[in-house]
């Protein structure tokens, strides 16, 4: 039994032993505006993990908060498209909120990704990831701002928010490095 349970520390020690890590995260929020830098090292290349970051398809995979995702049609000036629908609870207030905008991207390197504050449920919300390699495997920066159109409660609502981002981005890494992994084995 010992002997078992030795064994049974050894393999899940060796099996997160190069797990994703999350470096670093801040989340501020200023005059109704939200920001988020945050660092994390994933166990596997570059290219595959640009790969889950460029293709919206992948964030159901990863993340509970968003129940729909695609890829759209390029815009009139040819710039890539997304649709992000989100969908959370904080105490007792729950939301549904649509994010919508282009994306600008150098292969391997960054990706941007700018709302439409036309066609989303925020006046502004533009990210980035920046992808670099690190310890043989891949440090995303992730920056963000966002300032929601619809109403979150005073007061308590900005500390949950950033509680929020701060335990949802926590759950999402190892997805993302499972799925990040799987692209080279396919």
């Amino acid at each position: 039994m010992i002997r078992r349970c030795c064994l049974l520390l050894v393999v899940v020690f060796l099996s997160t032993a190069n797990a994703a890590q999350m470096l670093s995260i801040e989340v501020d929020y200023e005059k109704g505006v939200y920001t988020m830098r945050s660092a994390v090292w994933f166990d596997a290349t570059v290219e595959q993990v640009y790969e889950i970051f460029r293709s919206w398809d992948y964030s159901t995979k990863f993340s509970s908060a968003i129940v729909e995702s695609r890829d759209v049609e390029p815009d009139a000036e040819g710039r890539p498209q997304f649709y992000v629908r989100n969908k959370g609870c904080v105490l007792f207030f729950c939301t549904s909120f649509v994010r919508q905008g282009h994306v600008e991207s150098e292969r391997n390197k960054v990706i941007f990704a700018f709302v439409d504050p036309e066609t989303s449920d925020f006046h502004l919300s533009n990210e980035s990831w920046t992808f670099a390699e690190q310890d043989g495997g891949t440090v995303v920066t992730y920056d963000m701002q966002m300032q929601p159109k619809f109403w979150i409660p005073p007061g308590i609502g900005p500390f949950l928010i950033k509680r929020k981002l701060r335990n949802n981005s926590e759950a999402a890494i190892d997805r993302i490095e499972v799925l990040a992994q799987a692209i080279g084995s396919e």
